[in-house]
Parts: structure tokens; C-alpha cells; sequence
């Protein structure tokens, strides 16, 4: 049973004369292979009565119930505890919850965190703006400077008609 990449199967007693999908006797337990232990649940008070009364376990099945201990229980051979593998429980979601709440009111506030607390900050900003401070303008070099900076092969007329011009409109934004 199950889907694609995902199977399931039952551990069912059946009739070995009937055809092997029709309705089953009982369902003693099902196997998961998909799952990392495997889920292997076995009703092991049903396995041992249909052993008992003669039941023959496919190879399959067999190999389920050595992993489980219930073959082992049933031949009176040592290990009857089995092999089978636990997951480890995983903790209830309430309780991971809790615990970030906690975490989060123990963490020290950062700042706005709303869009809210946010808009109430800008506007304080604004209502109270900084003190200004005078800004210092510091004077260019001048443009005879930059032309001597500009090596010889590359200076061309063009440059050196432009540079007055760039001069004087630095004098006029400095005024």
C-alpha cells in the first residue's frame, strides 16, 4: 500500500487458499520502510496465537518478526527482546513554542519592530532634527595645478581651454 516512493504494508493473516487481495482475516501489524529507524509495529499477543494454532509467516514477515522478537518468542530462542530500532520522540509543539516566547521576551528590545513604533520614531526625528554643523569647504586645487598633473603626451589644447573654465566656476560656487 502506500504511494509512489512512499510504501507502507500491512502484516495481515489470510487464507493461503484465496486469492491473495481479497479480505483478509485479521491485520496484526504494518511496516514502514520509508521512515529512518523503520516503523515496525507488530500485535505481538495476535503473532503468537496464529503461530500457535499454525500460521506460516512468508519470509518477509519472518525477517519482521526476528527484528521484533516475536519469532525468537515463539521458537523459545534466546533474544526474545529483538532488534528493533526507536526513534527518538520528538518534543510536543506546544512546548518548542513556549520556549521561543520565552526567548523572544528575554531578548533585549532592538529598536522599532512594527511599522508602527517605526512611523512614531521618524516623526520624533523630525520634530527634534539634529544640530547642524557648519560644514568646511576646503578650496580646490587651482587649475593650472591640474594641467601640470596631466603628463605631457596626453595634455592636448582642449584641456588647457577648458581648465579656465573650470576655475571660474569653482571661484563662483566657493563665493
Amino acid at each position: 500500500m502506500g504511494k509512489i516512493r512512499t510504501p507502507f504494508f500491512r502484516i495481515v493473516v489470510t487464507d493461503s487458499r484465496k486469492a491473495r487481495n481479497v479480505l483478509s482475516i485479521e491485520e496484526i501489524g504494518r511496516y514502514v520502510p520509508g521512515q529512518e529507524p523503520s516503523i515496525m509495529e507488530v500485535n505481538s499477543a495476535r503473532a503468537q496465537y496464529w503461530l500457535g494454532v499454525g500460521a506460516q509467516p512468508t519470509a518477509a514477515v519472518e525477517a519482521i518478526f526476528k527484528v521484533t522478537g516475536d519469532w525468537q518468542k515463539f521458537k523459545g530462542l534466546p533474544g526474545t527482546e529483538g532488534t528493533l530500532k526507536f526513534a527518538t520522540p520528538k518534543p510536543a509543539k506546544s512546548i518548542a513554542y513556549e520556549a521561543a516566547v520565552k526567548q523572544a521576551m528575554d531578548e533585549p528590545k532592538e529598536g522599532a519592530t512594527t511599522m508602527k513604533k517605526k512611523a512614531q520614531e521618524k516623526l520624533a526625528a523630525k520634530a527634534n532634527p539634529a544640530p547642524v554643523v557648519e560644514e568646511v569647504v576646503v578650496a580646490e586645487p587651482a587649475a593650472t595645478d591640474v594641467v601640470a598633473e596631466v603628463p605631457a603626451e596626453v595634455a592636448t589644447t582642449e584641456d588647457v581651454v577648458e581648465a579656465p573654465v573650470a576655475e571660474a566656476t569653482t571661484e563662483a560656487a566657493a563665493e
